[in-house]
């Protein structure tokens, strides 16, 4: 049925059809608007069975959402940036023990400086958890992800992770498909729990493991990893012949038959980054795209058969390795090693700048004739970067980095140093 509906509660009610059977709850934004929706249709008697837990951190949302799981109920929480760093211990641990948790991310930048807006630090900080990390392009993919993800979990017993860019999708009213719970049911099965604790067979599980055992546990958390780079492709086929359209997978391609410059992505941005390189296909670029859907487990072979006939590649991502540069970008290397591509990383849209047409068009246009940098932060203001270093250089006490710079641009009127 189609719906103009927020992105939130469109995750919502397609969370719902999946009958979870215990939602944990703690508000951080931009992702409230998820749990007060699962919230209402609760407490109306919409959802049942279902209890709904109002936790007092996130780190207890995903601590009764372990507790949950391992009891045998369909576990499902929802947080974001410093939310997601709050519950880190419990993350990994969620992992760990192997629990088909399902977790909504409404990406948004991790402070300091506070900033609620958009970027993808939050989901990216724990790539390394165990999680599987899929990342939706639009609201439409952010509903069909979350029905695909309870069934992958709970194949393989992990824990999965829904990325949607805060506001930008989580707040943006489209018109989504959804579907029936018919169409959910056929899809999802009842839960099946691999491991379930039973005072008729009383186990332990979280229980202290040394060096005898730890490295092979963490390998097993790798080997299902593997396991869901085959099945993603086969559950997005099975979803396409019961829902009737294509999404999810590992990764998508546009315009990337004849593409000589491929430009790599991930979330929302892939519809701007689609639309500028109509403008240039009009033009006569040689320009396509590669959208990442599945960041873990990462599509190695996936990415170099997309990038490996192209001349060039150009990944924009909304993360920083501080240091370092490109997140997305390392592992996209990873996948083209020996290929002798030309390789450029674009950081954009930190803290939820935005990232324009326009700005790109001049950023792809750079990029078919390899005049970029290694490493280019997108529409970054340089006069204020360098105003701030020389005040470092000329004055030791020179102050707070943020509250200085937003002097510099006219925002507050403080001043300090």
């Amino acid at each position: 049925m189609l719906k103009q509906i927020e992105g939130s509660l469109a995750v919502a009610e397609a969370v719902a059809l999946c009958r979870p059977e215990v939602i944990c709850a703690y508000p951080i934004s931009p992702q409230t608007h998820i749990v007060e929706g699962l919230g209402k249709m609760v407490k109306a008697g919409k959802l049942a069975p279902c209890e709904f837990i109002n936790v007092e951190s996130e780190f207890a949302a995903m601590s009764v959402a372990i507790g949950a799981s391992a009891a045998g109920a369909r576990a499902y929480t929802a947080t974001a940036s410093q939310g997601l760093l709050f519950m880190a211990e419990a993350v990994y641990n969620a992992a760990g023990l192997g629990l088909p948790i399902v977790m909504t991310i409404a990406n948004r930048a991790i402070g300091a400086p506070i900033n609620i807006w958009n970027d993808h630090s939050d989901a990216l900080s724990q790539r390394d958890s165990g999680w599987i990390q899929l990342f939706a392009e639009t609201n439409q993919e952010a509903l069909d992800l979350h029905i695909q993800a309870f069934r992958l979990a709970e194949e393989l017993s992990m824990p999965v992770m829904v990325c949607m860019d805060g506001f930008i999708l989580t707040h943006a009213y489209e018109r989504v498909d959804m579907p029936t719970q018919q169409q959910v049911d056929a899809y999802l099965p009842p839960f099946d729990p691999r491991q379930v604790l039973d005072p008729k067979e009383p186990v332990s599980i979280g229980a202290m493991v040394g060096p005898e055992a730890f490295m092979e546990v963490r390998y097993l958390e790798h080997a299902r990893q593997l396991q869901a780079l085959e099945r993603i492709p086969q559950l997005a086929v099975q979803f396409k012949e019961i829902f009737g359209r294509a999404s999810g997978g590992l990764t998508q391609t546009y315009c990337a038959d004849d593409a000589e410059t491929m430009i790599v992505a991930m979330g929302s941005v892939l519809g701007t980054i689609k639309d500028t390189i109509d403008e240039m296909r009009a033009e006569g670029h040689k320009i396509g795209v590669l959208g990442i859907t599945s960041y873990r487990p990462f599509p190695l072979a996936q990415v170099r058969e997309a990038l490996i006939h192209a001349k060039r590649f150009v990944v924009l991502e909304k993360s920083l390795a501080v240091g370092m540069g490109g997140i997305l970008a390392t592992d996209v290397r990873m996948a083209l090693s020996g290929a002798g591509l030309h390789g450029y990383t674009v950081v954009a849209g930190l803290g939820g700048r935005a990232i324009t047409k326009k700005s790109l068009h001049q950023l792809f246009r750079h990029a078919v004739k390899d005049e970029l940098e290694p490493i280019t932060f997108l529409d970054l203001d340089w006069n204020v970067v360098n105003k701030q270093l020389e005040r470092e250089r000329q004055n030791r006490h020179s102050g707070p980095i943020a509250e200085n710079i937003l002097h510099d641009l006219g925002v507050v009127s403080a001043k300090f140093g």
